[in-house]
């Protein structure tokens, strides 16, 4: 039986940090990692919500950034209560600690059902909307084997694969992770199977807000969460190009394992999974693969790593980079995603000055943010 944690750790948001953190995060250009910085450079969301307009303006932005009120934050909260469910800040007790250790890691998730599924060991199972009889009940046999031995299930609550494995894990457990705000799943007909989720033993996850229709470049995203609660993704159909390719690739660039099932080579919903076994992806053909694969990691502190926390702040703060300095870091940008200490070692700029030209940057709309962290400048711009 899979463990994960020694126990749960993290530390309560107050309600009034919350609404903060959600107005912060629903502010224009702050994504996970600029949330992240804006804490770290200015010591709580309060503080960062105040220097947001000046920050933006040092980096060049030629109109006003957007600040979410606290009415918006108040009413989106509301919104949630009124629909049974929370948000969850990135140091709680109950955020799913997987998730918390991925590159980018949403600073609020909008949760609805059993918390308690969402800090156990996860499987993510993924695959074709348009699932064979035979996929499907793969997808099932996993899923309940996994369910049996400890395991969250996680998936996407699309058709095919994704329906059956929720439905196989109702009674032990599973994750729906939604491309859209909790009061818009999609696809309608798998309503009622959120329902079961949400009010037996299962969780609805989303990082967008409430009244959100998905559209179809929110879908990476949810694929992102997917891979990153899990600890390893099983691939049982899918055809080339296709969001579960997506998702497993994620899954591999977070240090998860990758499990696909072979599949006839003349069917199409096969080829994705077929490529996967050629890049080295796990040869599943039971569910004692993955769960063989899986008992190592399953067993680590999945509590550690890095969190997100407002630390005490006394109101210094080193001095805004001039304009030189500025120069200096945008010359050194380019096109080309590169890292930040090679920026650093380039300029020859202390670290401190060129992670804050970068969030001015960011918060301008002047710069790109990429897996692994790695950062271009907004050529368009």
């Amino acid at each position: 039986m899979p463990d994960g944690s020694a126990g749960r750790t993290g530390i309560a948001l107050t309600e009034r940090q919350r609404i903060a953190w959600l107005r912060l995060i629903r502010s224009d250009n702050v994504g996970p990692a600029t949330f992240r910085d804006l804490i770290n450079h200015c010591g709580s969301a309060e503080n960062a919500l105040a220097m947001l307009p000046e920050l933006s303006l040092r980096g060049g932005a030629t109109r006003s950034i957007r600040v979410a009120s606290t009415g918006d934050a108040e009413r989106e909260l509301e919104i949630a209560y009124r629909h049974g469910a929370r948000f969850l800040g990135i140091g709680e007790p109950d955020y799913p600690p997987a998730l918390r250790q991925i590159d980018g890691a949403p600073p609020l998730i909008a949760v609805k059902g059993n918390l308690a599924t969402a800090t156990r060991p996860s499987i993510g199972i993924v695959g074709s909307r348009n699932a064979s009889i035979s996929g499907a009940k793969f997808a099932a046999m996993i899923a309940h084997d996994g369910g049996r031995a400890g395991y969250t299930i996680t998936s996407g609550l699309a058709r095919g694969i994704d329906t059956a494995a929720h439905r196989a894990s109702l009674q032990t457990g599973t994750i729906a992770v939604l491309a859209g705000g909790l009061d818009q799943p999609y696809p309608p007909e798998n309503i009622s199977l959120l329902d079961e989720i949400t009010e037996g033993a299962g969780l609805a996850v989303s990082e967008m807000p409430f009244g959100w229709e998905p559209r179809a470049r929110d879908f990476p995203r949810r694929n992102r969460l997917i891979a990153g609660i899990s600890l390893g993704v099983v691939v049982v159909e899918a055809a080339e190009r296709s969001g579960s390719l997506i998702t497993a690739r994620m899954a591999g660039d977070f240090g998860r394992l990758v499990f696909a099932v072979p599949g006839s080579p003349l069917d199409p919903r096969c080829h994705g999974t077929n490529g996967l076994l050629k890049q080295g992806a796990i040869v599943t053909t039971g569910s004692q693969d993955v769960l063989d694969g899986l008992a190592p990691l399953s067993q680590l502190d999945l509590f550690g790593g890095t969190v997100v926390e407002e630390p005490e702040w006394t109101g210094g703060g080193m001095l805004p980079p001039d304009d030189d300095d500025r120069s200096i870091v945008v010359s050194a940008l380019g096109p080309t995603p590169v890292e930040v200490d090679d920026i650093i070692r380039h300029t020859g700029l202390a670290a401190s000055a060129v992670y804050l030209v970068l969030l001015e940057l960011d918060l301008a709309g002047r710069l790109h943010r990429h897996v692994g962290g790695l950062v271009s400048i907004a050529m368009e711009y």
